[in-house]
């Protein structure tokens, strides 16, 4: 159960599920995006001066972060939409805003990938929140607004007067910020890491959305992108590139971190001082991917 009631279904439950699955089967969590989510969450777990024992982690993690996590000392319990994600790693099958866990259940819950296709997302931060032991820790990433603006543009002048949603619509990290203060998780912030990428190929960059669940999911239906209109996004992505024959893209990891409420914490700050965006660089001037 959660906090909001008759809330609008904007993603497609079972389509989810199945892109899931099949992101899970292609990369195994081990996608680009998210091997630099794991990094940064596993970088900000190192400066928290706590010792975690019980963790939940949600959505598409790298192998390395629930690895790590173990050589810590905690237990940890997978869960997410996927099927198959699930039963590979002995996890639960469920939503992410039909969490099934008792209250105060973990001291450690960390979100990869996975909220920004949430179909109630203040309900699913709202459970976060019941599901922490007091004062336990919350921590995101996923993909956020901004994104794939470059890869964007190129398939709507492709597909000319019949545009259709591919990648579906994401979070800035503003709404991100406000949405948990709203569910009652204590002292948020919400901060962007703004990646530049050069793909060398179409199909790389397609598959990293793919790897990680990007693909669309709203309701209503999804038109595919025939053949016609995928050789004119080819020909505009080979004629955007630079001269080394390299497409450049942009790409924001927005991360999020709250507290469940505790009478011991610091008093919060005035409204929004704390979801100021601290935007921070993982690898110096940026990624580059190659494809074959």
């Amino acid at each position: 159960m959660t906090d909001t009631v008759n809330f609008p279904e904007v993603f497609d439950r079972k389509r989810r599920r199945i892109v899931r699955d099949r992101a899970y089967a292609r990369a195994n969590g081990d996608d680009f995006f998210s091997q630099i989510m794991a990094e940064e969450i596993l970088e900000r777990l190192d400066v928290v001066k706590r010792t975690f024992r019980r963790a939940l982690i949600i959505g598409l993690p790298s192998t390395r972060l629930g690895t790590e996590l173990e050589a810590r000392g905690m237990t940890i319990v997978f869960a997410d939409s996927s099927a198959r994600l699930a039963t590979a790693l002995g996890g639960v099958i469920c939503d992410d805003d039909r969490l099934p866990f008792a209250d105060h259940s973990f001291d450690l819950i960390i979100n990869m990938g996975s909220l920004d296709t949430v179909n109630d997302l203040p309900g699913a931060l709202v459970l976060i929140r019941r599901i922490l032991i007091p004062d336990g820790l919350m921590l995101a990433a996923f993909v956020s607004a901004e994104s794939f603006l470059s890869l964007k543009s190129v398939i709507m002048e492709a597909e000319g007067d019949r545009v259709s949603a591919h990648i579906h619509p994401q979070i800035d990290v503003r709404t991100a910020g406000d949405l948990m203060a709203r569910a009652g998780l204590t002292m948020p912030v919400a901060d962007s890491d703004d990646l530049r990428l050069r793909y060398s190929s179409l199909q790389r960059l397609i598959s990293d959305i793919r790897d990680v669940g990007g693909s669309n999911i709203m309701r209503g239906g999804v038109s595919p992108i025939g053949p016609d209109v995928y050789r004119n996004i080819q020909s505009l992505f080979q004629a955007q590139a630079a001269v080394d024959g390299k497409f450049a893209e942009s790409v924001t990891i927005l991360y999020l971190c709250a507290w469940a409420p505790h009478p011991d914490q610091p008093k919060p700050a005035r409204r929004g001082s704390g979801q100021v965006s601290l935007t921070t660089t993982l690898s110096g001037s940026g990624e580059e991917r190659s494809g074959n």
